[in-house]
């Protein structure tokens, strides 16, 4: 979803109003919910289930069939989605299928969606010109209230963590815990415990005064416990139940950097502008790397086959080392006006 905002901002810009989001996911709207450019957002609880079973399809398709007639951009590739715009009422004529023309060649997502959004559907006889994409219009952007950054400030300080460099370690994705059994050396973004309190420990010795917080779900929370275990330092926090998105989104603006798994958080990071270090497995980094305007994001291995096992120790910490000597002092609080990210 982070590397599909390009396009929604290429949308709410030329068509000059809010984009109107139809998707899944009880985050989507921690995520996008202060997005100025976002409208509504119409969430389901299952594509898969048959429509007699979710109530959520229902309200969706009643939610489509009330709103005028206009374009609408079809981003999933599955039969599903097309299905439940079809149950509403809307014609083949007003959906642009992005997949049917899809991505070709070693191109970033991103470069792909993007452009999406100057397409026109057959039935739009009076749609707006095409806009002149710029630079700025491939890459990620989230917004933070600031309520959730005022939330946030006072979670720190009740912590005593306000005025300290904050080092976010994100072990855990989507597959961590599948099933209920925890994914382990199967998963080819696992990177065992030990490795992540041996980079833990190092980064202490680095950074003496510094925080080094465990994020993940709470289902992740085992997880994150193992970890700290082994580092057996009192710098070192599970957070695993404190971190909804709303609070993880203002502790991304003000943490130190952050080292992570291929997964969503690490895009959360990079379109906040927080420093990175990304661990892919067999994910090809070119495909879905994220994006930043003015942060490092560094990334180490990804391509078929691969495994984040597979990276050492020594090279995260080289990697650390190399974004580190790039940081300049980041701000101990965040701006005091909205910033768009």
């Amino acid at each position: 979803m982070v590397l599909l905002t390009p396009l929604i901002g290429v949308l709410q810009h030329r068509f000059g109003q809010p984009v109107d989001l139809f998707g899944s996911g009880s985050w989507t709207r921690q995520l996008l919910g202060d997005d100025p450019r976002v409208g509504h957002i119409q969430l389901l609880t299952s594509r898969r289930a048959a429509y007699l079973l979710r109530p959520s399809q229902w309200q969706a398709v009643r939610w489509l069939r009330q709103r005028p007639a206009g374009p609408v951009y079809l981003c999933e590739n599955d039969e599903k989605s097309l299905w439940l715009l079809r149950r509403a009422g809307i014609a083949l004529e007003w959906i642009v299928r992005a997949y049917d023309e899809p991505p070709q060649g070693a191109i970033h997502s991103i470069d792909w969606s993007a452009p999406i959004g100057n397409r026109t559907p057959e039935a739009y006889a009076a749609a707006p010109d095409p806009v002149a994409l710029q630079p700025d219009d491939f890459l990620p952007r989230l917004y933070v209230s600031e309520a959730a950054r005022h939330e946030c400030a006072e979670w720190l300080a009740a912590r005593g963590w306000q005025n300290v460099p904050l080092v976010l370690l994100q072990p855990g994705n989507k597959r961590t815990l599948k099933r209920g059994r925890l994914a382990g050396p199967a998963d080819n973004k696992y990177w065992p415990p030990e490795r992540w309190a041996a980079v833990a420990r190092q980064l202490m010795v680095e950074l003496p005064h510094a925080q080094l917080l465990l994020c993940g779900a709470p289902s992740e929370a085992g997880v994150l416990e193992n970890i700290k275990h082994h580092c057996n330092a009192p710098q070192v926090h599970n957070l695993a139940r404190e971190l909804p998105i709303r609070r993880l989104l203002p502790l991304l603006e003000r943490a130190y950097c952050m080292i992570s798994v291929d997964t969503g958080p690490a895009h959360a990071a990079a379109a906040l502008e927080c420093p990175l270090v990304v661990l892919f497995g067999e994910q090809n980094p070119w495909q879905i790397q994220p994006r930043s305007r003015h942060s490092a994001v560094i990334v180490l291995g990804g391509g078929s086959g691969g495994r984040v096992q597979d990276i050492k120790v020594e090279q995260v910490v080289r990697a650390w080392n190399r974004l580190n000597a790039t940081l300049p002092q980041r701000p101990s609080s965040p701006p005091t006006t909205p910033q768009q990210r």
